[in-house]
């Protein structure tokens, strides 16, 4: 029998009701799979509206990798390495440095697990990888990157605009003035210098993960590259690639209801983290099938293990 600090200690390693039932669905879908799992969820659909959350916090950014690491340390990594992704995206740099840990980590023997949404950074991770499970109701996004919450791609093209009106015409100079008199001078060289960066890592990525060993990776990776980074041909940064339209660009996607006991185990996973998110303070959860977290909450960072 434990003394009052070991149970202590139990109760509080075990967590709340909410821990308990998404530690329960991850080690299932695990072992379903015979792969590691790790669970990549941000909040920012469930606590958009709190105003005391900047949606920066919602964001992929650096401090992240302390939660992969947590995540990846002790795991079997012979058994590669399933992502399950929900997130809106986040640092370029950030989701660079990520995708090549994770790679030292597991070579290319990592699938990405769309079971909602990864948008922007959220995709181009799962670009990263060797395949992408999505369902009929997950989408991915543009890769078209941002600055300051503002496209990149719609820099280029307001300045361009401007530059195209004010030489047909010098009376277009107080019409343009006050728009372009908001943006710093480096702006458009720092938002073309974005889009060329995340266009040429996708493009490694899928190189060397997606497409390794087919003679035509290079065509089907620029393929890929011209339509999700094309702010002309995407309309929107929060526009939703579906699975169907995946396929259609070329992307290698495992459709999910194509195996109903994977499907409903990766849906417990998705419902138990969406509850998590909802329902506790929590605004971003990094996981593993072990049990071990790393919860980002308002302020603070709670690390812990089943």
């Amino acid at each position: 029998m434990g003394n009052w600090n070991d149970l202590m200690n139990e109760v509080k390693e075990a967590g709340n009701v909410h821990d308990v039932v998404r530690r329960k669905y991850l080690t299932q879908l695990s072992r379903i799979t015979g792969r590691n799992t790790i669970v990549y969820y941000s909040g920012w659909l469930q606590k958009s509206g709190i105003q005391a959350i900047p949606r920066t916090e919602f964001l992929l950014n650096e401090t992240d990798k302390n939660g992969f690491m947590a995540a990846v340390h002790r795991l079997d990594r012979t058994k590669g390495l399933d992502l399950c992704l929900h997130t809106p995206g986040g640092s370029i740099a950030a989701t660079e440095s990520l995708v090549q840990y994770l790679r030292a980590m597991f070579g290319t023997n990592i699938r990405a697990i769309v079971p909602q949404i990864a948008l922007s950074a959220g995709t181009m991770i799962a670009l990263s990888c060797k395949e992408v499970v999505m369902g009929q109701h997950s989408s991915l996004g543009p890769i078209d990157p941002q600055i300051g919450g503002v496209p990149a791609h719609g820099i280029i093209e307001e300045f361009e605009r401007a530059r195209v009106e004010i030489g047909q015409s010098l009376n277009n100079v107080p019409l343009w003035q006050p728009i372009i008199a908001k943006y710093n001078p480096t702006l458009v060289g720092e938002a073309q210098k974005a889009v060329d960066w995340s266009s040429q890592i996708v493009k490694e990525w899928l190189v060397t993960g997606m497409f390794e060993g087919d003679g035509d990776a290079n065509a089907k990776a620029e393929a890929i590259i011209a339509e999700l980074a094309d702010h002309a041909l995407t309309k929107s940064h929060d526009r939703h690639i579906s699975l169907d339209r995946a396929e259609e660009l070329g992307i290698r996607v495992v459709p999910l209801e194509a195996d109903n006991k994977l499907q409903d185990a990766v849906l417990s996973v998705h419902h138990a983290c969406i509850q998590s998110l909802t329902g506790t303070p929590a605004i971003k959860i990094i996981e593993n099938q072990k049990g071990v977290a790393h919860v980002t909450t308002l302020g603070a960072v709670v690390v812990g293990a089943a």
